[in-house]
């Protein structure tokens, strides 16, 4: 094991805690002991995810559901986190000491990463920009699992931040048109230029793409609202043997009419959940989750992607919990939301 000097004289370290439906804490707890093969990480940046987070912290889903069984309380928060290399574990190269990683590490300040979920941030690289390497590489697989191709028309459901991301990278994959489409004027405003904005509640959607199509639809729908009762308007906007991919994770249950919304029409969905990602890259599919984040890095780097004006908050670790609270009341005004963990020794 080597140590960077003097980590263990530490006095501890600072977490972010989900103890009940609405109720989040700031959490002192030890300093994590590191294993072998591991990485012992201290966080810069983390970002906080406004879907899968909130639901976790608001308990507004069914008894019973994928939902309860994964949040159960208290729940230590976060999964999206940037963060300096401080300590090797056994069996791990000393190279990785100093080296700024992202990982699906907790909203605290120090984390144990196992180093095959560690990946490295190429220089030129936004740390804050990082935090968001999870969330494009839900929207990679996705389009993927979608099989989007170049030229169809697309519309996205949903205008949080994942489908900012959908929007943005169908965009980078030349469809012909994409549509985005919520009911926050807010979240319309993040859209690029390329895309139709279409404002749910006073424009009807179906008939906004029939106008933008010439009558033929869309060829792809991402559902990204999370919200049931949308799920079962969002056929409509397709053509005929069309696909629906469910990018969201719906909160309840949908009253789906699958014969007048899927089996007459003959739509396709598909499911585009983050573990779908295949285990193993292999020469017919190497798009893991690693490959994704490397590519959404090399986006980055390399100028051809930009996310810098989703951050539209930035908050000292301190102000963590109340800052919940306002997303938990109205999640419309923000995009992402980066913590600051600067400073917190």
């Amino acid at each position: 094991m080597r140590c960077a000097e003097g980590v263990r004289k530490m006095a501890g370290n600072r977490r972010v805690i989900f103890s009940g439906p609405g109720e989040v804490k700031l959490e002192e707890c030890p300093l994590p002991e590191i294993g072998a093969g591991s990485l012992l990480v201290r966080t810069d940046y983390s970002s906080i995810s406004t879907g899968t987070e909130l639901t976790l912290l608001s308990g507004s889903y069914p008894p019973g559901s994928y939902w309860a069984a994964y949040g159960r309380y208290p729940f230590v928060a976060g999964y999206s986190n940037v963060g300096t290399v401080i300590e090797a574990g056994e069996g791990v190269e000393e190279e990785w000491i100093g080296l700024r990683v992202a990982s699906y590490a907790a909203h605290a300040r120090y984390n144990v990463v196992p180093l095959e979920e560690a990946r490295v941030i190429p220089a030129g690289v936004d740390p804050e920009e990082a935090t968001l390497f999870t969330l494009a590489e839900i929207v990679m697989n996705g389009l993927r699992k979608g099989r989007l191709r170049w030229g169809e028309r697309v519309a996205v459901f949903g205008l949080g931040l994942l489908g900012q991301l959908a929007v943005r990278l169908c965009c980078f994959c030349g469809v012909e048109k994409v549509f985005g489409i919520d009911t926050a004027e807010q979240r319309l405003k993040y859209l690029p230029p390329e895309a139709v904005a279409v404002k749910a509640g006073e424009e009807d959607a179906e008939k906004v793409i029939r106008q933008h199509t010439g009558g033929d639809m869309a060829d792809i729908v991402f559902e990204l609202t999370g919200d049931p009762q949308v799920l079962i308007q969002e056929p409509k906007a397709l053509h005929p043997q069309g696909r629906l991919v469910v990018l969201s994770s719906p909160r309840g249950i949908s009253a789906f009419d699958f014969h007048d919304l899927c089996n007459y029409p003959s739509l396709q969905i598909i499911g585009a959940h983050n573990s779908s990602h295949p285990q193993q890259a292999t020469f017919e599919n190497p798009w893991t989750r690693r490959r994704h984040d490397e590519l959404f890095f090399e986006l980055l780097a390399g100028g051809r992607l930009s996310v810098a004006d989703l951050i539209t908050h930035r908050v000292p670790y301190s102000e963590v919990c109340s800052v919940y609270m306002y997303l938990l009341m109205d999640r419309s005004v923000f995009m992402a939301v980066v913590i600051q963990w600067q400073g917190t020794d």
